[in-house]
């Protein structure tokens, strides 16, 4: 990833703060001071570059509470939306939001805005009133309690939206496209004058969001994608050359497929978007395999959504979802048909079992890592908008919550390193 300038990592901020903080911590030093940053390198070659260059090293803002808040609790209202796919942990983040709000802070309000974005215009449904009572226990269950949508809205009629209901901070949840969005929405609330706090929650199970270790959500996919390769291992195994193929999600990052490989212990091969391979040749995926066939009578294969796309013949025009995304052909069935006419060509027995688990595995609840991830995320979260800080998402970075500029985190696109020792294990 490119290192930031200086100039990039500072967060925007509506205003001095001007009101002592509610927020009761027994431990002296706990509050987070405004010079308080965590160092983006720890590699001494690229800090030294650094030092070159600028004079200094350079950090993310470190998140937290702050002594003193821009926003006054008793005259607050808070707006959460969720946006996009559906993703292991979402409610765990509204739960931990409403409550942050309300029971550190003293917020009176905090309204759940419908289905994504399209929830923040005027042809939305009106927003939920997030008590305490309506969020207990739904970290329990998948999906999204407030619903969610793709796709952009005019960030100045959401900002008219916030405006009727009185909203002074909206938190964003969600991936790549929904940090966009809250950046153009932040954007036209300071155009316009207006002391409305923006701030995302980076939400998303390919883990592609740049300047935090892990977004929310990915390990539960992780484990509930190492559960599909063992099914598929068992399937393999039962049969006399018996391969066992699974899509996993991971439209340009294979995170997910690297991972749970990894955590598996049971794959021969990892297809991900970020190592382009052949298909055929001596050196090819189809060879590779039948030589694995002929020597261990049995092969595990995982793939990314994303990958081997360059090999899969255009039918027609590239279509695009609400997001602007382009759709992707699907690489497993394609390899599912090539896999059969490649073997049964050579006359080889064999059985081939095909598995996608992708909305199993993003409608799960959060195990035990993301649970905890998302509630720190929340309170976090509010700590950061609490202080007035806006256009800005929180993240995980080096063992630390970090205040990281929204321009920032979608700058670039995170995907797997295939020079690195991850990959190569």
């Amino acid at each position: 990833m490119e290192i930031p300038s200086p100039e990039e990592l500072v967060v925007k901020k509506l205003g001095e703060p001007r009101f002592n903080s509610p927020f009761i911590l027994k431990e002296r030093g706990a509050f987070v001071d405004e010079d308080d940053r965590i160092l983006i390198s720890a590699k001494n070659k690229v800090n030294q570059e650094m030092l070159e260059k600028y004079g200094h090293l350079l950090g993310f803002e470190k998140a937290g509470p702050r002594r003193k808040i821009f926003f006054d609790p008793k005259d607050t209202t808070i707006g959460i939306v969720t946006c996009g796919g559906l993703c292991p942990g979402l409610n765990d983040v509204i739960r931990s939001v409403t409550l942050a709000a309300h029971n550190n802070y003293g917020v009176r309000k905090v309204l759940g805005f419908r289905y994504g974005y399209k929830g923040l215009t005027r042809r939305g449904a009106r927003p939920i009133e997030l008590t305490d009572s309506m969020v207990d226990g739904i970290q329990e269950s998948a999906g999204t309690f407030l619903g969610s949508s793709r796709g952009p809205q005019d960030p100045d009629e959401i900002i008219d939206v916030l405006l009727e209901y009185g909203v002074n901070i909206l938190f964003t949840v969600g991936g790549d496209g929904t940090l966009h969005g809250a950046e153009k929405i932040a954007e036209a609330a300071i155009r316009r004058n207006l002391e409305i706090s923006v701030v995302g929650i980076p939400k998303t199970i390919d883990n592609d969001i740049c300047w935090t270790s892990t977004s929310f959500g990915f390990y539960t996919a992780v484990e509930q994608a190492k559960l599909a390769v063992h099914a598929a291992h068992a399937e393999a195994k039962g049969a006399e050359n018996g391969i066992g193929l699974v899509k996993l999600m991971g439209r340009d990052s294979g995170f997910i497929a690297s991972t749970a490989v990894r955590a598996s212990g049971v794959a021969n091969f990892c297809l991900i978007p970020e190592s382009p391979f052949d298909l055929y040749g001596d050196n090819g995926f189809l060879a590779n395999l039948e030589r694995r066939l002929n020597n261990r009578h049995h092969a595990v294969v995982v793939v990314s959504e994303g990958a081997g796309q360059d090999l899969i013949a255009s039918e027609g025009d590239s279509t695009q979802d609400a997001s602007g995304n382009v759709k992707y052909k699907d690489i497993g069935l394609f390899l599912n048909d090539k896999i059969n006419g490649y073997l049964k060509e050579r006359g080889m027995n064999f059985s081939l079992k095909y598995i996608d688990p992708s909305y199993t595995i993003r409608s799960a609840p959060a195990d035990t890592i993301d649970a905890e991830y998302c509630l720190l995320l929340g309170l976090f979260a509010v700590h950061t908008a609490m202080a007035g800080m806006t256009s800005c998402s929180v993240g995980f970075w080096k063992g630390h919550f970090v205040n990281v500029p929204i321009s920032v985190m979608v700058k670039e696109r995170k995907v797997v390193d295939t020079s690195n020792e991850m990959w190569q294990a």
